[in-house]
């Protein structure tokens, strides 16, 4: 008894297209089950976590439509409990030749197009129409002027075929004008969508697609963990002063942008302030030799001898990224080497560019508000709070500043910087928050004389005399602070003297040598002096370097 012969092929071509994704429908399936969960961005790069679904008895999978800027050696496959992950493959390959990575746009695209096509066709109709409706009266009037067929007899039928004509080139005329602005609003329509196709297509000419061989006996999940080169954050802020108060409120302000060829839709965003893409070794020091230098003319002879050295050949770093923009966060985490930064709510970043903002957060914090003026340089005196770091991580960043609800300008936030402006006190920064015109500051003509010094004239002497004159013109006292800038000696033949009057708060303010610092109350409608005298002598048969 002869059986028919069976192949298995039918069914495992069958399994292949629905749980294996083999075929184009079930690409497009998957990828529509395909999801990314969840992003950690680095200044710079990222991490994605994309999600899958997997069908019970697959024994293959494939997620296509990947960033060509993804790193394969950064590749990471988890699956849930019961699933077996084998080996993977990745291939690299035009996106034009992927039918399944095609562009988002193409079907709006497509649509505008074809709307345009029709408005077009309709506008032609209505030429037609007009044309006819022209040679109809031309024609019948040439007839009549030819002794032809007769027009009509009575004023009743002249006038109905005169309104006719009237009626229907007027509805005809209407209409094309109504088409005319349909299609200038449909290509209007038409140019940036058509304009983001082209730039994405142009930053994504090449598609990565993964392939994961796996086995599972029910319904999962797979994770697939990749670094894309591109995307990054950075932290800004807005401070608001309340000048009563003596208070700063510190708004964090994050700046995400990305544009790897795939949307971040509705993702768990994190931000790190880990480097990636950093070096992971410092640079070492070579040996520190010593040896007795050839006579001067061996060493030309030797240089003329050599071969000339070629041009060092420049060449694009292959992982070089552009400048990002970035973020910042609430919940923070300490991991030792770097601090992340997990935001709350979930988030979208769309694959153009565009910078999303995010509000993360308000700290509040008490500042020492001071009037500051540097006479010497500039006849102004501005607003500042000198505060201490709040606790956290606050990278550096932009800052936005307002002055009692009004804005003021922009700064930089730097708590990095912060130090200790007089020796024992706790690290501070400070934030100007532009000029204060009730306080009025003069500077007198200032003083100079030189003549020579010794028994025979060999050392020259010169004395300085800078003077200011600091109004409060408040209703208020202030602390006013006045900076001024004073000689510093690099050489042991240079002798220099200084006088001040009053005498100053700080001879190194900031732990700047040669910047002194006065620092005292100033009632309302008070006036302070401040001056300081130099004496400066060095022999006279050198030539004195100033750098003010």
């Amino acid at each position: 008894m002869n059986l028919p012969s069976f192949s298995p092929q039918p069914l495992v071509s069958a399994l292949a297209c629905t749980a294996l994704l083999c075929s184009a429908g079930a690409v497009a399936a998957q990828e529509s089950a395909s999801r990314i969960a969840r992003v950690t961005v680095y200044p710079g790069s990222a991490t994605v976590e994309r999600v899958a679904k997997v069908a019970a008895g697959a024994r293959s999978l494939t997620m296509a439509c990947l960033p060509a800027t993804l790193d394969p050696q950064s590749l990471q496959i988890s699956a849930e409990a019961g699933v077996r992950v084998g080996e993977f493959n990745v291939l690299t390959e035009d996106r034009d030749v992927a039918s399944a990575c095609a562009s988002p746009l193409d079907g709006r695209i497509r649509e505008l197009e074809d709307q345009i096509a029709a408005v077009k066709a309709e506008s032609g109709a209505l030429q037609l129409v007009d044309s006819y409706l022209k040679g109809v009266a031309a024609g019948s009037a040439g007839e009549a002027a030819a002794g032809g067929r007769a027009l009509p007899a009575t004023p009743a039928q002249i006038s109905a075929t005169a309104d006719v004509l009237r009626k229907s080139g007027q509805d005809a005329l209407a209409r094309a004008h109504q088409l005319k602005r349909r299609q200038e609003a449909l290509e209007l329509a038409l140019k940036p969508l058509a304009a983001e196709r082209d730039r994405v297509a142009s930053q994504r000419t090449r598609v990565v697609s993964v392939t994961v061989n796996l086995a599972t006996e029910r319904d999962a999940e797979l994770r697939l963990t990749y670094q894309v080169r591109g995307p990054g954050w950075q932290p800004s802020y807005r401070a608001t002063l309340d000048a009563p108060k003596a208070s700063v409120k510190l708004d964090r302000l994050a700046l995400v942008a990305q544009n790897t060829g795939e949307d971040w839709s509705n993702v768990q965003l994190t931000l790190s302030t880990g480097q990636p893409n950093r070096a992971t070794q410092g640079r070492l020091p070579h040996p520190w030799t010593l040896d007795v230098a050839p006579p001067p003319q061996r060493a030309a002879q030797a240089m003329a001898m050599a071969p000339a050295t070629p041009a060092p050949i420049m060449r694009e770093r292959g992982n070089a990224v552009p400048d990002t923009m970035p973020s910042f966060d609430v919940s923070t985490l300490d991991k030792g080497f770097a601090t992340e930064f997990a935001v709350p709510q979930r988030i979208t970043v769309p694959s153009n560019g565009q910078r999303v903002t995010l509000a993360l957060g308000t700290q509040l914090t008490s500042a020492q508000l001071l009037t500051r003026t540097a006479p010497g340089v500039e006849e102004a005196a501005y607003l500042v709070a000198e505060m201490a770091p709040p606790p956290g991580v606050w990278p550096p960043g932009a800052v936005g500043l307002y002055r009692d609800g009004a804005f003021v300008g922009t700064g930089r936030l730097d708590f990095s910087a912060s130090a200790a402006r007089t020796p024992g006190a706790p690290p501070t920064i400070s934030l100007s928050f532009g000029r204060d015109e009730l306080v009025l500051v003069r500077t007198e003509v200032p003083q100079d004389m030189t003549s020579t010094t010794g028994l025979t004239g060999s050392r020259t002497e010169r004395q300085t005399r800078r003077s200011y004159q600091i109004e409060n013109r408040h209703k208020s006292s202030i602390d006013l602070q006045v900076l001024h800038a004073t000689p510093v000696s690099r050489n042991e033949k240079i002798e220099v003297e200084s006088r001040y009057q009053p005498q100053p708060t700080s001879l190194a303010w900031n732990q700047q040598p040669g910047t002194i610092a006065w620092l005292q109350p100033l009632a309302a409608g008070a006036t302070a002096q401040f001056s300081a005298e130099h004496t400066i002598r060095y022999p006279k048969d050198i030539e004195l370097l100033e750098r003010p």
